[in-house]
């Protein structure tokens, strides 16, 4: 199978076509949306023709003028990085208006320091709201108080954490589903030292 992968001349079955066609995310403007927010969290993207070219790499195709409604429906607007380039950013949600700080769109950050991708939001309910924190493999359990796990689990998707993949929250509890247990144990770490009163932002 590898020889035959590897060699230019085999074409490839209809079994590997199709892996290497299946998306990710459905072709809906939620999902676009959801995806060009990401990029902009995680990269510097300077136009419409780099944020369109990040869409391909990830599968997606878009027109010019569907890709600006996108920027004009999620408020993007330009900011200016610590290194004087000027990039697109989007308000963060729960908070509008607010723009992701510039650190946390420099390109190349060190994923393994969550710090830069930390907002205020997530510091405040890891504080006030943040009981516990355990894990097993790539599953973190977050444990609150009642009633308060969808407002950490919002928090906690906001933050696009890296290596996170998404939360399901219920009454006091949040399942968090990471990458790894390495990404797991580092997040559970971190939102442990957010709750600290030490570690208030």
């Amino acid at each position: 199978m590898t020889e035959r992968m590897n060699d230019p001349g085999v074409p490839a079955t209809r079994a590997e076509h199709l892996a290497q066609a299946v998306p990710t995310a459905p072709a809906t403007k939620a999902a676009r949306h959801a995806l060009i927010r990401q990029i902009l969290g995680h990269s510097q993207i300077r136009s419409q023709a780099e944020l369109r070219e990040a869409l391909a790499e990830r599968s997606v195709s878009t027109t010019q003028a569907t890709l600006s409604r996108d920027l004009v429906e999620l408020r993007a607007t330009k900011i200016r990085t610590c290194d004087g380039a000027l990039v697109y950013s989007v308000p963060e949600a729960g908070a509008p208006g607010q723009l992701r700080s510039a650190q946390a769109v420099v390109e190349g950050a060190d994923e393994n320091d969550l710090g830069p991708y930390t907002t205020h939001r997530l510091a405040r309910w890891c504080a006030d709201l943040l009981v516990t924190a355990e894990w097993s493999g790539g599953q973190l359990v977050l444990r609150t108080p009642a009633a308060s796990a969808q407002l950490l689990a919002s928090a906690v998707d906001d933050s696009m954490l890296p290596g996170v993949l998404g939360c399901i929250a219920g009454d006091d509890t949040v399942l968090v589903i990471t990458r790894s247990e390495e990404i797991a144990a580092r997040v559970a770490t971190h939102l442990l030292a957010l709750a600290d009163p030490s570690g208030r932002r």
